[in-house]
Formats: structure tokens, sequence, C-alpha cells
């Protein structure tokens, strides 16, 4: 008998209490062990319309529902005894007629009889607003997994009641009514496909049934939440992740559309199928990394040999890797080394006129960026995302410091970051073979000049060497810059994945605002955010400017309260602010609600049992259920410092453009529930921020 566990039941798993979830996942593995055990305490479920529903008895109060048949047992779903039994009465298992994927299905005509349940049946009268499928057939509503009985809901949908319905839908059914409501038009299976899979192995059913052979494999599936644990894969990106690319290649998404599994997943196809190779999946920072090598343990945790060929790093760790491998440990200058002899030739230099900030932004946005040697150079490069314009004479008053900086470094004997990515490029363009076959990059908009160069030399000229993932709309780090003029070109080799599966809508469409609805980099590709629809509902973000910080204080730490309330886990809540000045009020919040908390930096990673406090920065890639964005001040957002340090206003909307960037960031890294806080009177950013009435 096959033992299968559906995401429904991991759902709800996680909103009953800790003691009552140890009680379910006692049961559960006495399940695993042995379905017949004449122990268990099976219910059959008269009332219900699939006669395999049965309950399974955990204690005085809490059910499992299991479907039961001779070949399989499947966890459905967990609750209380009422409130696990209406949910088994309004539900069957079954399989799509044209499709032919497993689906739990709601029964319609029970479900627009139970108060409460957030979809009513359209009147009969002719609706204000126009009906959404009217010209979609009946074939083609079947062929994206519309269950039969729910046609004539979906065919009576309008913009108003769509995604109340879509609730109501299995997902890939509600994923391709979102994009046709949207103007875009669904893959749907090729003739040839139907058929082609058994119902439970359908890719559409995978992503909702899981197949448990052991007890570490349910004990695993019991400990993550559903998405951590499926690392699951849209049938529609399989296609990105097994393709062969002749060049270069890029996929693109705003937040939550799945970029990261998409990389993920391309690393592990990539070694599956070169069992000699070795793969490169590199991301920004060590946070991130850290995060990756948690899912690749997930996915490819049965395959140990196949996930000792991938090495995953953030890029400058695996810079200072590879200079103790191969360069000998050259010493990499810190910041304040660069500042000190910036300032040294500054004070001698009656030419200059801008602040030391400026000057420190230009060698390391510029001079080392691109790794300028001499005047002429200088004076010629393109200044893409640097627009201050500099006359002539003040470009030669600036490199007077800049080439004394260059020569203070070299008597010290140091290099910097730039510098060391530089001659590790150039040692890689020397081996006979490089370090790795393929290399995949995740949060790629923050690639630097010089580690695009190295990555470069690394895979350019090899068929499948280089794939990328990253939003542009997420770009907080790096001024743009020309990928073409290194060698890097991604035109016609480029993809954008447009089904949220992580942040609700409410929360996506109001995060949304803050950006426009496209994004373009140096070289003319550009990222349509248009289109992008998100699977699931949740509650609508709240806004909140106080009078004072410590009322906001008070106020974030009684929403906090009120996750806990709902079910969430300390580990499942985030709480960023823009820079390290204003932790203490997110530390405040989490002190006063009694909540654990950790403070990350570069090198802490999230901890089980205890909620993050973070900057905007290293909230970059992490994934929460409930989010709170405090002291979005004025002042503080966009940050003032930063304005004050332009020269130019072309150089302000860069500024603008990165800290809407950040707050966006921090925004989508909320899948239910977002709050963002601040004091009167508020960031400018909150009124694009605010729902449109």
């Amino acid at each position: 008998m096959e033992f299968r566990i559906a995401d429904t039941f991991t759902d709800s798993l996680r909103r009953l209490t800790g003691d009552e979830q140890k009680a379910v996942k006692t049961t559960a593995f006495d399940l695993q062990l042995n379905p017949a055990n004449p122990g268990m305490s099976f219910h059959k479920l008269t009332r219900a319309r699939d006669k395999n529903f049965w309950s399974v008895r955990v204690n005085a109060d809490v059910r499992i529902i299991v479907h039961r048949t001779q070949a399989s047992l499947l966890l459905c779903y967990v609750d209380h005894h009422e409130q696990a039994y209406r949910w088994a009465e309004v539900r069957k298992l079954e399989t799509h007629p044209k499709t032919g994927a497993a689906q739990l299905v709601e029964l319609r005509q029970v479900v627009q009889d139970v108060d409460g349940s957030g979809w009513k049946e359209p009147s009969a009268v002719t609706p204000a607003s126009p009906l959404l499928f009217a010209r979609i057939t009946d074939e083609d509503l079947l062929g994206y997994g519309v269950p039969m009985e729910w046609l004539g809901a979906v065919r009576q949908a309008t913009e108003d009641t769509l995604l109340d319905l879509a609730d109501h839908l299995p997902a890939e059914a509600a994923e391709a009514l979102l994009a046709l409501a949207t103007g875009v038009q669904p893959k749907m299976a090729a003739a040839t496909e139907i058929g082609r899979y058994a119902p439970f192995d359908h890719p559409d059913a995978q992503r909702r049934f899981r197949v448990v052979a052991n007890v570490e494999e349910l004990e695993r599936a019991l400990d993550y939440p559903w998405e951590k644990w499926t690392v699951f894969l849209h049938p529609a990106q399989r296609q990105t992740v097994e393709r062969d690319f002749s060049g270069p290649a890029r996929v693109s998404g705003s937040a939550g559309t799945g970029k990261t599994i998409v990389a993920l997943h391309r690393a592990v196809n990539l070694a599956r199928k070169n069992p000699d190779a070795r793969v490169l999946l590199a991301t920004f920072s060590e946070l991130l990394a850290n995060a990756l090598r948690n899912k690749l343990k997930v996915l490819a945790g049965n395959e140990p040999r196949l996930g000792e060929r991938i090495d995953v790093h953030a890029m400058d760790a695996l810079g200072e890797r590879l200079n103790r491998l191969w360069l000998g440990r050259l010493r990499v200058a810190d910041a304040e080394t660069v500042s000190a002899l910036i300032r040294g030739a500054a004070s001698t230099n009656t030419g200059i006129r801008q602040s030391e900030q400026f000057m420190l932004s230009e060698w390391d946005e510029v001079v080392d960026a691109w790794q300028l040697k001499t005047w002429e150079e200088y004076r010629d490069v393109p200044r893409l995302g640097r627009k201050t314009r500099l006359p002539e004479k003040m470009r030669k008053a600036l490199w007077d410091v800049f080439s004394y900086v260059s020569a203070g470094l070299a008597e010290q004997n140091q290099v910097t970051r730039a510098g060391l990515f530089t001659r590790l490029a150039g040692h890689v363009a020397s081996l006979k073979a490089p370090p790795f076959d393929y290399v995949v990059v995740d949060e790629a908009q923050d690639v630097s000049v010089p580690q695009l160069r190295f990555l470069a030399a690394l895979g350019a000229g090899r068929t499948n060497g280089l794939f990328f993932a990253g939003d542009l709309g997420q770009r907080i780090f790096q001024l743009p810059f020309s990928w073409k003029s290194l060698g890097v070109e991604v035109r016609g080799r480029c993809q954008t994945l447009r089904v949220n599966y992580r942040t609700s809508h409410q929360i996506r469409e109001q995060a949304d605002r803050l950006l426009g609805p496209t994004v373009a980099d140096v070289d003319g590709n550009t990222d349509d955010r248009r289109g992008t629809t998100s699977v699931f509902n949740g509650p609508e973000p709240t806004i909140l400017v106080a009078p004072s910080p410590d009322e906001e204080i008070a106020a974030v730490a009684r929403w906090l309260t009120a996750r806990i309330g709902e079910g969430l886990s300390a580990s499942e809540l985030g709480v960023f602010v823009r820079s390290e000045k204003e932790l203490g009020r997110a530390a405040g919040a989490m002190q006063l609600a009694g909540i654990p908390f950790r403070v990350l930096d570069t090198r802490l990673d999230t901890a089980p049992g205890e909620a993050a406090v973070c900057t905007m920065h290293l909230a970059k890639g992490l994934e929460f259920r409930a989010v709170a964005v405090m002291a979005c001040d004025d002042e503080v957002v966009p940050l003032q410092e930063r304005i004050e340090s332009v020269a130019d206003n072309a150089d302000l909307e860069e500024v603008y453009e990165t800290e809407r960037h950040l707050l966006y960031v921090a925004c989508t890294r909320a899948r239910d529930n977002l709050m963002v806080s601040c004091v009167a009177p508020g960031s400018e950013f909150l009124d694009d921020l605010k729902r449109q009435e």
C-alpha cells in the first residue's frame, strides 16, 4: 500500500497548537508503519460524498481525515472533530476527466450552502461586470484543470468574484484562470501528453500529493512547511530547467515567482545529466547561500553523490576560497583602508570640490569596478549609472586622487575585492580546464562588474555554461551596466516567470505599486511585470502611521502577538528596518510581544524557534509567513544620507529608484501577512504603497 501525504494536510497541521501537532505526528507515524494496525481508530464518514474518506482519532478532539483504498492511504486533513468532518463532507478525490491529474475537489453544491465559505453562487441576473471567460470553450477550461462541476461557476466569474472563486479550485485551474484574466495565455497540456501519467504521477498532482516511503521521509515532511520540503517546480518551468542553451541564459520575474527554485532545479538537472560535471550554484550573500544549501538537501537529499558535485557559494566567499587556492592569499583591502587613502590624497589637492562620500562611490562604482589603470581610461569610460556630469578638469583632479589610492594599495601589497575578481578571471582564462563545468547564479541582478567578468571567464563561451536568475526590480546593490560589453549576451535566451507562489495577491498587488510595469537593463532586455498573478489570497496589508516610536513599537508588538495567536510560530515571523540605526525599534517590538528572536548579520542564519530581525538589505531572498517593515519614516526611507551624497539630479533619480527597490524587497518577503509602519509623517513612498480607493 502506498502512503501519501497531501499539501492540505501539512497546511492544516501548522494551524494546530504545538502539543496537538506532536500528537498528530505520532499518529501519522503509526499509520505509516502499519495502516492496518487494529489499534488505529478508523471511523467511516457516512455523510461524506466520497465513500473512501475515513477519520482517524488522534485524541479526544483532533481527527485526521484520510482517503483509504486497497492501493493507498492518503493523509488529507487534520483539525478538531467538527471542522475535520465538515472539511471531508464538502470534498472528493477524483481524477480529472481531461488532464488525468488527481485532484481534491470541493463539491460546488455543498460549498455554496456552507456559511462563511467566501464564495456565493452568482445571481442569475446579468452581472454589472463583464464575464471573464464567456469566450473560452468548456473543452479549454477543462484542459486547464477546471473540475467539471465548477464549469458553470467559472463561466459566471467576473473581476469581483474571480479571486474568491479561485480559492475553491485546484491550483493549476486557479493559476490558468488568473492568467487568462490578466491577458496572459497559459500553457495547456498537449494532446499527446493527456493520459501519459497515472493520476498521482501527473505533474499537476505532484505539487499536492507526495509518496512517503519511510519514517524518515514522513518526519521530514511533517517538520517542513509544504513549500519548503517539496521545493515544487511548476510544470511550465520544467522546460527552462531542462533546456539546452547555446550561450548565457536568464530567467526573470517579480518576487515570489520561483526564480530561485528554477535556479536550484537547473543546477541539479545539469549535475544529473552530466555525471562527471561540477556545478557552481552562486548567490549574493552567505545567508542566501545557506538557504540554497538547505533547499538542495531537500531536493537531492536521497542522492548524496549528486549533491557532492554541486558547490553552493556566496560570490565573495567563493572569491576568498579561490584566492587561497590560486593566488596565494592576496590581502584584500577593507573599506576603511580605501577611505583613509582617499582622505589623504584629497587633503593635499586644492582642485577637489566633491565630498569624501562622492569620491568613495566614484572609486567603487567606476574606477575600481572597471579596474581603470590610466587617466585616459578614466577620461573615456562610459559612466553608466553614474550620471553626474564631470568636466574634464574636475575628472583630472579626481584621477590624481584615484591614482594615489591605487599606488597606496600596491605599496601595502593589497587588492580590492574588485581587483581580486579581476585577477581570478585572468587565472581562469589561463587554465586548460575550468574548475566548474556549469555555473548557475541566483539574485543575478546584483552581480558586480568584476564578478560578472569572472563568471564570463568561467562559462560564457560554452553550451549551458552560464544560467542567471534574477529580478531587475530587486536591484539594490549595483548600478546598472552592460553585460554584453563583458561578453555575457542573454538576448534571445530570456524567460519571464509570471505565476507567484509565495506572496498573496493582496501583498503582491500593493508592493507592485512601488515599481513601474516594466524594468529594462542597459542592453535593452526588458522585464515586463504586467500579467503576473498570485495563486492565493490573504489579508489586506496594514499600513500604520504612529505618533511616536513607542506607540509604533506597541502597535507592531500587538500585531505580532495576533499572528502568534493565529498559530504562526516565531520562526515564521520577520521584522525589517532600513538600517542598523533602527534595529532597536524592531527588537523592542519583539521583546514587548515576548517573542524569541535573532538579529541577523551577514554571518548569522535564521534559526528554528526564533523570529528574524534584520535590515532590509539582509532580508533579500528570505521568506516568512508574516513580515513587519518598521521605521519607514521620513528621511529614513529613502535614506537622507544617500540623498545628500549625490551631486546631480540624475544621480538622485538612481538613489530614489534603488530605495524603492529596497522597500519592495522587504515587503515581498511576506507570504500571508504584511504590516508597514512608521512615525508621522512617514516615508513619501507610503503614499504609493497605500491601496487606491
